[in-house]
């Protein structure tokens, strides 16, 4: 039973030629579109690497940018074979490379798919990262003279800047590490003294926080130490004063961030599929119809296209059957290779009965 049989005339297999030819250059610019997004991606992640504990994030821009190249070459393909599909001496070479082409397009489509839903399965996995990777920057953000960390102080700064946030959760966050590095510290002071033995870890902890925490709206100017003693500051509440500093952690900012950035790609990246897939059934259409038009006597004959030339199930049952006797092909026969060509000694009779011949014995 054919699947989804349609009649074209003559002049409906030029329009749809026409208009697939157009269709497949509108999947090239979207191929183009699907690249740059993920391109763009891609330098967004690498950006902030330094705050990343690791990379699988990564998966969704490199699928993106491998996506998009695929897409402009199989769609280019898609407009050359339009270009010759009413060409009779010309058509009938693109049987063959279309087979790979049909494989390659329902390919595009469920990577694409795959984008949209890794864009939301990994949301966990980039918390965690951030986590993680936010608190060995904080923990590092005084090692400006340590090799590999010299810009750790930078990063978080311009972080913390750019986002307006503070620390990993929250500004509390700079109360529990050691923020200033020792070159900047006075050890014959007494408060520097006091601080440092207060802790096991011999750290100089404060309750403040670095200048790049601090919310430009505030009122008055900002107040980065002391942070939780109301007594050092004139008409100061350590309760009600938010505007002073960034409120939100710098992890749920880079969270909510990156979760737009990759949603909004989803209606995109969804888009792009329903014009692949537009394609591809289109091209199943001119192929069979042309090629229908071709087995005629007069190729300007309506001709018949379809999807499949059989039912889904007839289908499925001859590519399993194809592909098992191609498995059958490519299996060696155990022992065949050692068994060699002998002579047969014996041969039938006119009765059906196997007689054995001898050769005579050379006389002495």
């Amino acid at each position: 039973m054919v699947l989804l049989k349609m009649k074209f005339t003559q002049q409906r297999r030029v329009r749809l030629a026409q208009g697939l030819w157009l269709l497949s250059w509108l999947a090239v610019m979207c191929g183009t579109f699907v690249f740059c997004l993920g391109v763009y991606l891609k330098t967004e992640l690498l950006r902030r690497a330094e705050v990343m504990d690791n990379t699988e994030i990564h998966v969704v821009p490199n699928i993106l940018m491998m996506v998009g190249l695929a897409s402009i070459g199989t769609n280019w393909f898609a407009s050359r074979v339009c270009q010759d599909s009413l060409d009779a001496s010309r058509f009938p070479r693109w049987k063959v490379p279309l087979l790979a082409w049909y494989a390659g397009a329902a390919l595009l489509c469920c990577l694409l798919l795959s984008v949209v839903v890794l864009s939301y399965a990994l949301q966990g996995r980039l918390e965690e990262s951030l986590k993680v990777g936010l608190r060995n920057g904080i923990r590092f953000y005084k090692d400006t003279d340590v090799p590999g960390r010299c810009f750790q102080k930078e990063t978080i700064d311009r972080l913390q800047m750019e986002f307006r946030c503070c620390g990993n959760n929250n500004f509390k966050d700079w109360f529990e590490v050691q923020w200033v590095n020792n070159r900047y510290l006075d050890f014959t002071s007494k408060d520097v003294k006091d601080r440092i033995r207060s802790n096991v870890d011999s750290r100089y902890l404060l309750d403040g926080v670095p200048y790049s925490c601090c919310n430009p709206t505030s009122p008055r100017p900002c107040l980065q130490y002391h942070l939780t003693d109301n007594n050092a500051h004139f008409s100061y509440d350590y309760h009600s004063e938010e505007l002073n500093l960034h409120s939100r952690g710098c992890r749920q900012a880079l969270i909510d961030y990156y979760m737009d950035l990759m949603n909004s790609t989803g209606p995109g990246v969804l888009s792009v599929i329903l014009i692949q897939l537009s394609v591809l059934l289109s091209m199943r259409y001119l192929q069979t119809a042309v090629e229908g038009a071709m087995a005629l006597e007069n190729p300007e004959e309506d001709s018949d296209g379809y999807l499949l030339e059989k039912g889904v199930k007839e289908t499925f049952e001859d590519l399993k059957a194809n592909a098992l006797n191609m498995l059958k092909l490519v299996q060696v026969e155990p022992g065949a290779a050692e068994e060699s060509p002998q002579a047969n000694d014996t041969e039938k009779g006119a009765d059906g009965t196997a007689e054995k011949t001898t050769s005579p014995t050379p006389a002495s």
